[in-house]
């Protein structure tokens, strides 16, 4: 299963990258992933805390898998085993005209557990949106002040 969601930021891609990469931060302006600590480096792992829409926190260590600054951000976490249940989530900043950026951000979910997690796939779906629009308005903001 995968989730992909789509927004357009008013700031170039340093700055959308800034502030995503920027984990000290996300308590105060990420309402879907709370806490984001490790070094963003490939290979590495991650503390990462999501709070779901409707949903209780849960912390994952995923795996960094990929870093090209200003362009991807790629980890991948499991449960157990990737067989039971696994998600590589991702991030692409396409910059467009004018100063803008394209961020893609979504999930690619697997494992044989998948089909018992619909109702927080959706959950899930609405935090990607909320953290977008909240992203957005970070970035944007930024931009704002530092021009």
């Amino acid at each position: 299963m995968q989730l992909r969601t789509e927004i357009e930021i008013d700031a170039p891609p340093s700055v959308v990258w800034r502030v995503l990469t920027d984990g000290s931060c996300y308590h105060e302006w990420n309402p879907f992933i709370t806490t984001f600590e490790g070094p963003l480096t490939e290979g590495a792992r991650l503390t990462v805390v999501m709070s779901p829409p409707d949903g209780s926190d849960f912390r994952i260590h995923p795996q960094v898998l990929k870093v090209e600054p200003e362009k991807h951000l790629r980890w991948k976490g499991k449960v157990m085993a990737e067989f039971f249940f696994s998600g590589e989530h991702y991030f692409t900043l396409t910059p467009l005209p004018g100063g803008k950026t394209r961020v893609c951000h979504g999930e690619d979910f697997g494992g044989f557990f998948l089909k018992f997690f619909a109702k927080q796939m959706s959950s899930a779906a609405r935090g990607f949106v909320f953290m977008n629009n909240a992203l957005k308005r970070r970035a944007e903001d930024f931009s704002r002040t530092t021009r």
